[in-house]
């Protein structure tokens, strides 16, 4: 399929989730060809048969076990949008493992992009969790807010934690990479996002009860400049 790119090709990661898939259609509405990438063969026929696909979007075999295997989606792009997460609850692999894979997965990415040369702008999806879990007792956070891992740790079983811990280490990693190389890259979150996400409120209910008593931990308000900088302070994207 021949790709019309006038508006410059970006590479959406985890295609096939909810925040993901929306993204998509904004970005083809919006004239960007898209690159995005699943994890495995299946039914993608929700975001083939959206407007403008047929043109503009590619689908890609991707896994974060194998960051690599992003090379040819991102390829060419001028931007990537890194939205796909372990998200494997409930499975018996160790937590630890998860976290790492995480962590490990999107610097690999990171670092296509760096080897791409033509990325000019990475988006990380990170999560409001990463910043909202700690025992400060604050009522607003802002960009220097980091949720304590330490405390998350404490919590049995920490599989609903591994969340909160991954997005955090994950983010902190992302950031500290972009500094040393010199990457353009922005962490924003959805904010429709959950305090927790779903598949821990629905398969770990003492785990979500937990989350919310520690250490009398509130759920603090977003700072106007945390909302600035994810909304207004580099609205340009790509």
């Amino acid at each position: 399929m021949e790709m019309d790119d006038s508006k410059g090709m970006v590479c959406v990661t985890g295609g096939t989730g909810y925040l993901a898939s929306w993204l998509i259609m904004k970005l083809l509405q919006h004239g960007y060809s898209v690159n995005a990438t699943i994890r495995s063969t299946q039914d993608v026929s929700y975001l083939t048969n959206l407007p403008e696909a047929s043109q503009r979007l590619r689908i890609f075999n991707a896994d974060m076990d194998k960051p690599e295997s992003f090379s040819a989606a991102i390829e060419g792009c001028v931007g990537v949008f890194h939205v796909a997460h372990p998200m494997n609850y409930g499975d018996q692999e160790i937590e630890e493992e998860k976290i790492r894979k995480a962590v490990d997965g999107t610097l690999g990415i990171l670092w296509e992009c760096l080897n791409s040369k033509t990325v000019k702008r990475v988006v990380y999806t990170s999560s409001r969790t990463a910043v909202v879990f700690n025992d400060k007792g604050l009522d607003t956070v802002d960009e220097s807010s980091w949720s304590d891992i330490y405390i998350m740790k404490t919590l049995k079983p920490i599989s609903a934690a591994s969340y909160v811990i991954s997005k955090t280490l994950t983010e902190k990693a992302a950031l500290e990479f972009a500094e040393k190389h010199g990457l353009d890259l922005v962490t924003t979150w959805s904010l429709l996002e959950s305090s927790v996400p779903r598949a821990i409120t629905t398969s770990h209910g003492n785990d979500l009860r937990s989350l919310r008593e520690i250490g009398g931990i509130k759920h603090p308000r977003l700072s106007s400049k945390k909302l600035e900088f994810v909304l207004y302070g580099r609205e340009t994207l790509v």
